[in-house]
């Protein structure tokens, strides 16, 4: 533990969680953006599923902007600042995919807000901004496992449960470096 009661080696977690995530997550980008010319443009089906990666999109835009928000706190410690970068990156990532993919369909891609409602009043320390951090990914991951059953392209379906199980991985790493059990339950819901 260090000063402010965070479980560490945060360092070896941040080396398992970022190593493998980044194959993982460029090949479902390429998988996202190969070939999904088979919805029909103007179909219902499709038209749902670009509300749903519109939707997912315009989650992962509000995940950057917190993420600059806790970067940009000054209370993130030199070992917790290049994993909250990295999780950032990660979601950017998503984020240009989604977008990609919007715009490959015939959508419009939604744009960020100009002004996101973070309760920045209430990052008083290291540990808040991780707690903060750690709601919006499971608030991810759960909006993920709803969207995932919705999509008609089974394909964005298996993309979306890529990006899902990424939520996940940082929902873990940053619970862990509260001193919190990393998977609280078998099952998500």
């Amino acid at each position: 533990m260090n000063g402010q009661g965070l479980v560490l080696p945060f360092d070896a977690v941040r080396r398992r969680a970022l190593g493998g995530g980044g194959l993982v997550l460029s090949a479902a980008g390429v998988a996202l953006l190969g070939g999904r010319d088979a919805l029909a443009a103007g179909s219902a089906a499709a038209e749902a599923d670009l509300r749903v990666l519109n939707s997912a999109l315009g989650a992962e835009l509000e995940a950057i902007a917190a993420y600059r928000v806790g970067a940009e706190s000054g209370l993130l410690t030199k070992d917790v600042l290049p994993v909250a970068l990295a999780f950032q990156g990660h979601h950017k990532e998503h984020a240009d995919a989604l977008a990609a993919t919007v715009r490959k369909l015939g959508g419009q891609a939604v744009e960020p807000k100009a002004k996101y409602a973070f309760p920045v009043d209430r990052l008083k320390n290291q540990a808040d901004v991780l707690r903060f951090a750690a709601g919006l990914e499971k608030g991810a991951v759960s909006a993920y496992l709803g969207a995932v059953p919705l999509f008609a392209d089974r394909a964005l379906a298996q993309v979306a449960a890529s990006i899902l199980g990424d939520e996940a991985m940082h929902w873990a790493v940053l619970r862990h470096a509260l001193g919190e059990p990393p998977v609280p339950a078998a099952f998500m819901s």
